[in-house]
């Protein structure tokens, strides 16, 4: 059994149920809660190391659960929705979240995106040959996963720094969306292309002076984003 620990917050017992089986299965320990404001109580003494968080919730909904939590902590969330409009998922992943599941899904699916949310969240590197990085005003630190820009620290999800380090250790070579979704979240099948337009604005909105004439993370019009150092 893993001493990773899993949040989920489901209203719905049956499906409730089968994601905590195969996420056991998986060899992961799981809480289950089934509202938003049990899953606020209990993490205000105990953080997961993984949250998996239904947006539609009775008391406390997903996305005021995801707001408290990014101005407290950079645990990675997963959010379930039955919402298929890409509005929807965009507000998700505006709000901190690193991947979303839109229902019905399948259980071996979700099982997946734990383990590659969780991959990415502790790092490419256990073993410390990725050394801090240094460009122009920032610095990326792959070890301790700090980022500071102009001498401040920046307060990113796992996603947003995996994203601008994969980027920063690769200048000026230009990615596509579906690469960047390959190599930052481990799989590109069953993510929307969307994710990563996201994830680079809200670095741009981290990172720059001017996030409307970005310096570092530039757009290859037609083909996808490179690292300008």
């Amino acid at each position: 059994m893993s001493d990773t620990f899993l949040l989920v917050v489901e209203d719905e017992p049956s499906i409730a149920e089968v994601v905590s089986l195969y996420l056991k299965r998986a060899g992961y320990q799981v809480k289950v809660v089934g509202d938003g404001q049990a899953a606020l109580d209990w993490m205000r003494s105990q953080m997961p190391d993984l949250l998996i968080l239904d947006v539609m919730l009775p008391q406390v909904d997903g996305f005021t659960v995801i707001r408290w939590l990014r101005d407290r902590s950079d645990v990675p969330v997963i959010m379930l929705t039955a919402r298929r409009e890409e509005s929807d998922r965009i507000a998700g992943l505006e709000m901190g979240a690193d991947d979303y599941v839109v229902k019905p899904f399948s259980p071996q699916e979700l099982v997946s995106r734990v383990r590659a949310v969780l991959r990415r969240t502790k790092g490419p590197d256990k073993n410390g040959s990725e050394k801090p990085l240094d460009v122009g005003d920032l610095h990326i630190d792959p070890q301790t996963r700090l980022v500071t820009v102009r001498e401040v620290e920046l307060v990113l999800t796992a996603k947003e720094f995996d994203m601008l380090d994969w980027l920063a250790r690769h200048p000026r070579q230009v990615f596509s969306r579906d690469q960047l979704l390959e190599a930052v979240w481990g799989l590109s099948d069953y993510i929307d292309p969307s994710t990563v337009t996201v994830h680079i604005r809200r670095l741009r909105e981290k990172i720059e002076l001017d996030p409307s004439n970005p310096v570092y993370l530039l757009t290859v019009w037609g083909v996808g984003y490179k690292f300008e150092p």
